[in-house]
């Protein structure tokens, strides 16, 4: 019988975006392998986090191209690329703060399409005179970034209810950056 990779790193996933510490005892009983499969197809909690990173990329990849955000006006954009990222907020919660772990050309170029992706919304809205122009494109991204992690934490931990996901970030984000009305 063949390992389904995909279930493997969906479920460690699962679990890291609720317990980051997990042992890999713990990621193989939640995937329903034994220790020793999965460090057969994932060398040491090394190479399975860099197997989640690619998994979280692929995930980012979907969330944005569904999300459409060189579609429409850039705040609505953003609102939009906020609401199709709930399902997977959690898991790049977690993925933010590994990710420095690995620095390899592949997945380094995987997070800067991304990264340019997301920075290309931010410059559409300053050019577009719905952001302002003090804020640069580069640093809305990682604050956008920042926001999603924040907002799936306090989801997790109960402070904030997941019916206001979507508000809390574009609430506090577009609020900070709309270029104030005269």
């Amino acid at each position: 019988m063949s390992l389904d990779h995909d279930h493997v790193l969906r479920c460690a996933a699962e679990l890291l975006s609720r317990k980051a510490t997990a042992s890999q005892d713990e990621i193989a009983k939640a995937a329903g392998i034994s220790r020793a499969t999965l460090h057969r197809h994932f060398a040491g909690r090394d190479g399975l986090i860099l197997a989640l990173e690619e998994l979280g990329l692929r995930q980012l990849e979907e969330v944005l191209d569904a999300a459409r955000p060189e579609e429409g006006p850039a705040a609505e954009a953003l609102v939009r690329l906020v609401d199709a990222s709930r399902p997977v907020a959690g898991f790049l919660a977690f993925l933010s703060t590994e990710n420095q772990l690995f620095e390899g050309e592949e997945v380094h170029a995987g997070w800067a399409r991304i990264d340019a992706r997301i920075t290309a919304l931010f410059a559409r809205g300053r050019e577009s005179g719905e952001f302002r122009v003090d804020l640069s494109p580069e640093w809305l991204t990682e604050a956008l970034y920042g926001l999603i992690a924040s907002a799936a934490w306090a989801i997790r931990t109960g402070t904030s209810a997941p019916r206001d996901y979507t508000a809390m970030i574009s609430r506090l984000l577009l609020g900070g950056i709309e270029r104030p009305t005269p």
